[in-house]
């Protein structure tokens, strides 16, 4: 800190300085904390396919359209982050929920709760 005083605080270096002590103890919390990553590349690998087509996301239509989208690329997120596939996840959880299912017992439909049920295979005429 005494190398930050000698510097006028319009450098850019100096400002870099205090903008890092401002922040020091959210730049440590990981230290102390086990659980906490240094850095957060796991969200950005995890956006990293949809933000790839970003321009195409402009082009969603509306503003209903495009939260819509967002949505379905949660749940696809979030079941990957649970190891479930996403595809299997969302045909069972439709057919569910268009079956009348309870809503007191919509936490069970949640990625992380989700237990695949075994769908009757449709008989050949």
């Amino acid at each position: 800190m005494r190398q930050a005083k000698g510097l006028s605080r319009h450098a850019d270096i100096a400002k870099a300085f205090a903008y890092g002590t401002k922040r020091w103890r959210a730049f440590n919390r990981f230290l102390y904390d086990g659980q906490l990553e240094p850095d957060n590349l796991i969200a950005e690998r995890a956006i990293r396919g949809f933000t790839v087509g970003r321009r195409n996301w402009l082009f969603s239509g509306n503003f209903a359209a495009a939260e819509r989208s967002a949505v379905v690329l949660s749940i696809i997120e979030t079941c990957k982050l649970c190891g479930v596939d996403a595809e299997a996840y969302m045909a069972d959880v439709i057919e569910r929920i268009q079956n009348d299912w309870p809503a007191s017992r919509w936490d069970e439909l949640m990625p992380w709760n989700w237990v695949r049920q075994d769908m009757p295979l449709p008989l050949a005429a």
